[in-house]
């Protein structure tokens, strides 16, 4: 704009002294017209511009207007009045400079570019630095990780698979006597945190081998080819000093399904692959290298990846049970000072569901929180705070509104009171009227054990306890009274009775699992689909109608909770269930199965 200026400035004054003094508008223009002031007009940027030149008064100006799209008025306005009208055709130079600009850029790039190719593709050692061939995988000689199989606890049927693999290592004698040929690859499958990676390093301090790690995203790279002449090196390294492990994290990245994508990024995650499944599979003998690789989506891994002869053994790293999570926290503190009052049993039982991550990270939180409180060892209140913040996020200030704090304490107690006279729920644990993360009150509930397999009267039991809360408020303040409190409970009882119908076969629709196709859709049709929400409806509103029936039956039990919560704000569970034994006999708790 500048430079455009400049240009009608120096145009518009070839046989005159005067400047641009100003701007002027369109309306103001056709005045200066009308009234026979202009003297002189100079159109540039194809008539969207003039320079005007104005007599006011007694001296002359140069005026720039920006004139609208159509000026066939403005010119025959100008030719009745005699004015002088000069038309400026853009500078050829300029038009030249830009559309070498606008080639030659985008030109030089893709040299540039087929040039870097070129130079990463010649496997050279005098390649450009992060284009060339070599890997970024760490090799180390003498692993000292600082983790041993001790350290590693909860997992043991892993660690079982893992101690054996460490003994072909360190004496493949006693193996080849009988015939046995070394495995060549075992793949760790599990959900994330359970301890994967950690079992990896736990492999590596034990077997005291050169022990190569990398992560399967270190393979991909911008340019096609990168990414095998990667697993060709780390497999020659490997192969120059076995016994020899190679671990590679996450490998999922680069080893799922061919032919599941398109583009060149598909291409060289495929060329990657394949290079692995040669590597793996073009062994002479027992060579003394194991690779060991661990994914939490072993349904996605192509399945030449999988045979025997490539990853011989799967290993699956599942959530820890009851003991498993006693012995993961034992082991979590170690190094922490921790109180006589603690009982680990009490703290695995609270905690189902749980990884070794989580763990780890609830005891983390459990320090941090005795050193905030100037206290010199960890006690039980610091790990159950420390549990409900990673449980269900920050604690908040209790609510100050006695109309909302009341709601609420009816809301929880709805939920607790359920959960305690249905003899298929689990336990509560707690109830609270402090905020934490986005729910105003929480109602915890914890399982007497591990429980992998659930009946349809536990689904039931904890749909109707869901509803607890949303059928206290009606009851208590009426169906016009409800709030939106019940959103979170909702959600979490349409996820289960749908779960009931379209994969455990636990409705009218049928024992039949049905496909919800995913991104793509349902696989089904409307009739079916009609059936499901007709079933999931008829859950839900049985399970309500037996929330409503406690509640009812049970309604002065239910005031005097509301009212313990509201002046105590927090309940714990046998405190609450003294309260119901006052009114009603509890039920003693049956198996979930």
């Amino acid at each position: 704009q500048q430079m455009q200026q400049q240009q009608m400035q120096q145009q518009g004054q070839q046989g005159q002294q005067t400047r641009v003094s100003g701007r002027v508008t369109y309306s103001r223009l056709l005045e200066f017209v009308d009234e026979g002031s202009v003297r002189r007009v100079d159109l540039y940027d194809s008539g969207r511009t003039a320079v005007v030149l104005v007599k006011v008064g007694d001296r002359e100006q140069q005026l720039v207007c920006d004139l609208p799209g159509a000026t066939t008025g403005l010119i025959e306005r100008l030719q009745s009045k005699n004015v002088a009208i000069e038309v400026h055709a853009p500078e050829k130079p300029n038009e030249m400079f830009k559309v070498l600009g606008d080639v030659a850029f985008p030109l030089l790039v893709i040299v540039g570019l087929l040039f870097l190719r070129s130079q990463s593709g010649s496997g050279g050692a005098g390649g450009i630095p992060g284009f060339g061939n070599q890997t970024k995988a760490k090799v180390v000689v003498a692993p000292d990780t600082g983790v041993k199989f001790a350290d590693v606890a909860g997992i043991d049927e892993a660690k079982e698979e893992l101690t054996e693999i460490v003994d072909f290592l360190k004496a493949p004698e006693r193996f080849v006597k009988v015939g046995a040929k070394i495995p060549k690859g075992v793949l760790l499958t599990g959900p994330p945190g359970t301890g994967k990676t950690l079992m990896a390093k736990a492999l590596a301090g034990e077997s005291g081998v050169p022990f190569i790690q990398a992560s399967a995203s270190e393979f991909i790279e911008l340019f096609v080819g990168v990414g095998a002449s990667r697993v060709r090196d780390i497999f020659k390294q490997a192969k120059e000093k076995a016994p020899c492990i190679i671990f590679i994290d996450e490998i999922d990245a680069i080893g799922r399904q061919r032919g599941a994508g398109m583009g060149g990024g598909n291409d060289e995650r495929e060329q990657t692959l394949n290079q692995i499944l040669t590597e793996m599979d073009g062994f002479e003998g027992n060579t003394g290298v194991i690779v060991v690789a661990a994914t939490n989506r072993a349904d996605i891994l192509d399945n030449a990846l999988l045979r025997p002869g490539r990853f011989d053994r799967r290993v699956t790293v599942g959530l820890p049970d009851v003991k498993g999570r006693e012995q993961i926290l034992n082991v979590h503190i170690k190094n922490k000072k921790v109180g006589e009052d603690i009982k680990l049993t009490e703290v695995a039982k609270r905690t189902a569901g749980f990884s070794g991550a989580d763990l780890e990270n609830l005891m983390n939180e459990s320090a941090i929180l005795t050193a905030r409180r100037n206290k010199k060892a960890i006690s039980e209140q610091e790990i159950n705070d420390a549990a409900d913040r990673v449980i269900a996020g920050l604690e908040g200030r209790a609510l100050s509104d006695n109309a909302a704090k009341k709601l609420v304490a009816y809301h929880e107690a709805g939920h607790a009171l359920v959960g305690t006279l249905l003899p298929y729920h689990d336990p509560v644990n707690k109830v609270t009227l402090v905020p934490r993360g986005q729910a105003k009150g929480l109602t915890w509930f914890t399982p007497n054990e591990d429980q992998s397999l659930v009946s349809l009267n536990t689904l039931k039991a904890r749909i109707a306890g869901a509803l607890g809360g949303r059928a206290a408020e009606q009851i208590v303040f009426g169906s016009s009274q409800v709030t939106t409190g019940a959103g979170g409970d909702l959600q979490q009882v349409e996820r289960m009775a749908r779960a009931m119908v379209t994969q455990f076969g636990m409705s009218e629709v049928g024992s039949i699992a049905i496909d919800e196709g995913g991104f793509m859709g349902p696989s089904y049709s409307e009739e079916l689909g009609s059936k499901i929400d007709t079933a999931i409806r008829g859950i839900s509103d049985e399970c309500y109608l037996k929330a409503t029936t406690l509640l009812t039956t049970h309604r002065a039990c239910l005031d005097r909770l509301a009212d313990e919560l509201v002046e105590a704000e927090t309940l714990p569970g046998d405190r609450l269930r003294q309260i119901v034994a006052e009114y009603t006999q509890v039920p003693e708790k049956l198996a979930a199965v």
